[in-house]
């Protein structure tokens, strides 16, 4: 993969840009050198004033290690709500966004944005597109043409973005003023950086975004939907609907809660993007008729921060069996001392496929991690780990050919990883 060749001085900078005004963020609580602190402003500023740069990033790698052949990571029934991911990754990721915005006087502003990552030795580009904002007749609306994530909210512990719309080809106006809440409006084809629009089922979707809607004292409610058309050799055209409420200060100051409900048909996700479309050969993909429900919870207390989840997700294949996921889990952190924080995780996790014996899978990981400061989100955090993984034999079975091979009910796998986002 071949990166922009920027100077040395202009990556730093500008890397020192975004990573500092995030750790400014996450680690408000950790004293700063005032003349330091003014230093790094001024330099910040004159180089996104002089190239209008943005470099932001996410970042895992570290040691990984299990015995007797046993996978260092991914111990999951599968599905959206089953990995929880504290101690249980076992891969190496890295993604970039690069940059560029060009100010073309009277509040018009031009934009241009490229994304490549590595994961595990493999190269890709999940985003490259271009963006227009402060045009006369809708000042407040950014028009975009390409690939790009197009996400409303992630659960960080297992590692899923629940509502979104993006990774296809497509363009759309985000920003849309309707008086009680901001509208995004997109199109998408099948095609992708990924398969280079090889897809035979022409398959096109519509999708809104109609976000942070204020509907109590709180609270706000974000609403998606798609409608998916094509040509399919199995399955139908589709739609998906989902409903987000956040609400801050939940029972408690200082935690927030979230509840989705989303529901699909046909060729379209519950997440609102294409759902299984046939390969580039033409073999036919089945659609779905799927649902779920999810209730996430964040807080942060002093020195004790935490997020755990309780969610349950329905599929049912076409001409197939109807597939129940039950997922419980969670992650807490506890400040020891200035830079120290314990992390424990738990996850229990359930699948049911009618006719089929039921499969359990528990994940319980207990890590060291160092970081700016001890707050749940506060990141890069290094982390050393233990985990525990035990499951049925049903689950093994399912899972022969990776975790579960030899009938293998548990594992143990211990790490050292570093995460980081800026």
């Amino acid at each position: 993969m071949k990166f922009f060749k920027l100077r040395a001085t202009v990556a730093a900078a500008s890397l020192l840009a975004a990573g500092g005004h995030a750790f400014a963020q996450a680690a408000n609580d950790v004293p700063v050198d005032p003349t330091l602190e003014k230093q790094i402003t001024q330099v910040v500023k004159k180089v996104t004033d002089a190239t209008g740069l943005e470099f932001t990033g996410y970042l895992r790698t570290g040691f990984y290690s299990a015995a007797n052949g046993q996978a260092k990571g991914g111990y999951s029934l599968g599905g959206d709500l089953q990995k929880y991911r504290l101690g249980n990754e076992g891969d190496n990721y890295f993604e970039v966004l690069i940059g560029k915005n060009w100010d073309l006087g009277g509040g018009l502003k031009w934009g241009v944005h490229w994304m490549p990552n590595y994961y595990n030795g493999d190269t890709g580009t999940p985003q490259i597109y271009s963006d227009i904002k402060g045009l006369d007749f809708a000042p407040n609306v950014s028009f975009w043409a390409g690939q790009r994530f197009h996400r409303v909210q992630d659960i960080h512990i297992v590692d899923n973005w629940l509502m979104q719309d993006g990774d296809n080809y497509g363009a759309g106006a985000d920003g849309i003023d309707v008086g009680f809440g901001k509208l995004n409006l997109a199109v998408y084809s099948d095609g992708s950086s990924g398969n280079s629009n090889k897809s035979t089922n022409n398959a096109r979707r519509a999708n809104f975004q109609l976000r942070d809607m204020p509907v109590n004292p709180g609270g706000k409610l974000t609403l998606t939907g798609g409608v998916v058309n094509g040509t399919f050799a199995q399955g139908s055209n589709g739609g998906a609907l989902g409903l987000l409420h956040n609400q801050s200060d939940f029972i408690v100051p200082g935690m927030n809660n979230s509840l989705f409900l989303q529901g699909s048909t046909g060729h379209a996700s519950l997440s609102g993007q294409f759902y299984n479309l046939d390969d580039s050969a033409g073999v036919a993909a089945a659609g779905a008729k799927q649902s779920r429900v999810v209730d996430v919870i964040n807080w942060q207390n002093g020195p004790f921060g935490g997020q755990a989840l309780l969610g349950y997700q329905t599929l049912k294949l076409d001409n197939s069996p109807t597939q129940k996921d039950l997922s419980f889990g969670g992650r807490v952190s506890y400040g020891v001392a200035k830079n120290v924080k314990l992390l424990g995780e738990l996850g229990l996790t359930q699948r049911k496929i009618d006719g089929q014996d039921k499969q359990h899978l528990t994940k319980g990981t207990f890590a060291v991690a160092f970081s700016p400061n001890t707050d749940f989100w506060t990141r890069p955090e290094f982390r050393v780990y233990a985990t525990r993984a035990n499951w049925n034999d049903a689950a093994a079975a399912a899972n022969s050919s990776s975790f579960g091979a030899n009938g293998r009910t548990k594992a143990t796998t211990v790490g050292v990883q570093v995460e980081a986002w800026w």
